[in-house]
């Protein structure tokens, strides 16, 4: 099960920004192993490769996510040129495997454990990392001007909670679980919606809360049914462009901008190691 891995890059996390990274290194020639949790919470579900941890497998405009069971069948995925995904979220295969980079791109606001020390080259996107410190570099995620811009020294802007605005919407686009629970969907994505619109319920002790849309738009993203949240968790997505249908299986502008740095800093990095 030998494989060279001196350019393999080990992506934390599969969310739909890291989706849009893992993409575009796959698609330039780049073995990429993802690392998830055994039960990741995406809500644009239909563009995060994290689905392949439910599904077994997730294709993403044109490229297909595989989960895997082992280090074994990882690296033979790899060796035929495919993009394996292992349900690991301490990252424990890491010291194992030896890449070139490691990318942290779980977006929790917080470092989980990713460190310099891990590869020759480590990335985060967003806060809570420090370049230079934390991490080889930071990639700004925060929507605006600065999107996308590699940081080699400090941090990336801090969290606002405010979702980027779309069609003169921004914080009304995300709406957050009403109460802790199971989550029942009663709407699908990719479903039009209206404003008041019951589109899912939220199971708990206290009986069903329902979840009410927020604006009239289409269902872009929503947390899969049966996930367990907690009060204020992020649920769902909606987007003001009704139109925009085809949204809902692409990545998206701030992904793809994400992805450039991303791809940015490693090229840079690598050349200076050289």
């Amino acid at each position: 099960m030998s494989m060279n891995t001196t350019h393999l890059i080990i992506v934390r996390g599969g969310g739909d920004l890291a989706t849009g990274t893992i993409h575009k290194l796959h698609r330039c020639g780049f073995p990429v192993l993802i690392l998830e949790t055994d039960a990741p919470s995406a809500i644009r579900r239909n563009v995060s490769f994290c689905e392949a941890v439910y599904t077994g497998a997730q294709t993403v405009e044109g490229v297909t996510c595989t989960r895997t069971n082992s280090i074994g069948e990882a690296l033979s995925l790899l060796r035929d040129h495919a993009l394996p995904l292992l349900v690991d979220p301490e990252g424990t295969c890491i010291a194992q495997l030896r890449p070139l980079a490691v990318i942290d791109a779980i977006l929790a606001k917080r470092n989980l454990g990713t460190h310099r020390a891990m590869a020759p080259i480590t990335v985060a996107l967003g806060p809570g990392f420090i370049a230079g410190e934390d991490v080889h570099a930071v990639v700004e995620t925060k929507r605006g001007h600065h999107l996308g811009r590699v940081i080699y020294s400090g941090s990336a802007s801090e969290n606002t909670g405010v979702p980027g605005v779309i069609a003169g919407y921004g914080k009304e686009r995300v709406l957050h679980s009403p109460a802790e629970g199971v989550l029942r969907n009663v709407r699908a994505i990719t479903d039009t919606v209206k404003k008041g619109e019951v589109i899912a319920v939220v199971k708990g002790e206290q009986g069903e809360t329902p979840v009410y849309a927020s604006l009239d738009g289409l269902l872009r993203g929503l947390i899969r049914d049966g996930y367990p949240v907690t009060k204020g968790f992020k649920i769902a997505d909606i987007d003001p462009r009704i139109s925009e249908y085809d949204n809902c299986f692409t990545i998206s502008d701030k992904a793809r901008c994400i992805a450039g740095g991303v791809l940015e800093a490693i090229l840079h990095l690598q050349s200076a190691r050289a």
